[in-house]
């Protein structure tokens, strides 16, 4: 008899522990995440979906690829996704024109883009591409829009100068492994990609720039703030979990880029964490955000600054740096 109530009491709190599981599902809050490309640079987003911080936090999330940056943000505009994620200067400009739209969380700090040429070519500064075929990304993308920044900043004109071959993001290892240039302006593991065909890597932009705000999670500024609160604390605990887990990190790569060489992967993981291009924390701070809009104020997408206290919420940041 003593046996069947000992049974009977572990029925019981085993019903107990699923019912409880199945109300914590189903109070799980859905979101959708929309990011412009599958990319390196939203690393921590994966790391964030893949070790279930966002799920600790009480979300369902779902990550949706636009296409492209303005795309991406377009979602949120429309109301299709709460949030998206890619570079700030698009929510800035977007924000210029009258959107109501903010950044709420850093995810990549660093200008990731570099440039590689051939392995006969002999590279001096960037002048010395002067008058050669550069592949590069389609524009809006900011891998292009660095390029040009640096072109003026050295007295050069990207219509004369230089004959760009602009390609969909993502594809630019394929022309120019081709052949049909000698110099690419590329992502990550793009670049690893063709370093490992034996191209040069002769320029990196994140060490020409140091902290830079160059991928960042967009929301509207009535989002729910309950929700736009979790967002941020599952990014913080993702960035605090790459900082201390490289293995893991990596491990989370390449299962996000499963048609790719997985030496390409954790050598793109390792080049972007050793050049700081993943934030120690989700804040973004003034410098950072100044460094990359004057980006685009230089090339005329921007006019002005935008103001950064209002621009980048800071109510949810603070909130997620005080986890424990």
């Amino acid at each position: 008899m003593r046996k069947y109530f000992k049974k009977l009491g572990f029925f019981a709190l085993s019903a107990s522990l699923l019912i409880a599981s199945g109300q914590a599902a189903a109070q799980a809050k859905k979101v959708t995440i929309s990011q412009a490309f599958q990319s390196m640079l939203y690393l921590p987003l994966y790391v964030a979906i893949n070790e279930n911080f966002f799920k600790d936090q009480g979300l369902d999330v779902s990550k949706e690829t636009a296409g492209s940056p303005t795309a991406a943000l377009s979602a949120v505009l429309s109301g299709s996704s709460q949030f998206s994620i890619h570079g700030p200067e698009w929510t800035a400009i977007a924000a210029s024109k009258g959107a109501n739209v903010g950044i709420i969380a850093n995810v990549a700090n660093g200008a990731a883009v570099w440039i590689a040429t051939a392995p006969d070519f002999k590279f001096d500064g960037i002048k010395s591409i002067k008058g050669e075929k550069v592949v590069t990304g389609m524009m809006p993308t900011t891998s292009t829009s660095l390029f040009l920044k640096l072109l003026k900043e050295n007295g050069m004109n990207d219509k004369t100068d230089v004959d760009m071959i602009q390609v969909q993001i993502g594809s630019e290892p394929a022309p120019f492994l081709g052949g049909q240039a000698k110099v690419a302006v590329l992502y990550e593991p793009g670049l690893d990609l063709v370093a490992a065909k034996g191209m040069k890597v002769v320029l990196g932009f994140p060490k020409t720039y140091g902290a830079y705000a160059f991928s960042s999670v967009t929301a509207q500024n009535n989002v729910d703030p309950d929700l736009a609160q979790r967002v941020v604390n599952g990014l913080e605990l993702a960035l605090r979990f790459m900082t201390k887990n490289p293995t893991q990190t990596i491990a989370i790569a390449k299962k996000e880029f499963p048609t790719l060489d997985p030496v390409i992967v954790e050598s793109a993981v390792r080049r972007m964490v050793a050049e700081n291009v993943y934030p120690p924390s989700v804040q973004t701070t003034p410098g950072a955000l100044k460094v990359a809009m004057d980006t685009q104020i230089a090339l005329g997408n921007l006019k002005v600054q935008p103001d950064y206290t209002k621009f980048v919420v800071q109510t949810y940041v603070k909130k997620a740096l005080a986890l424990p």
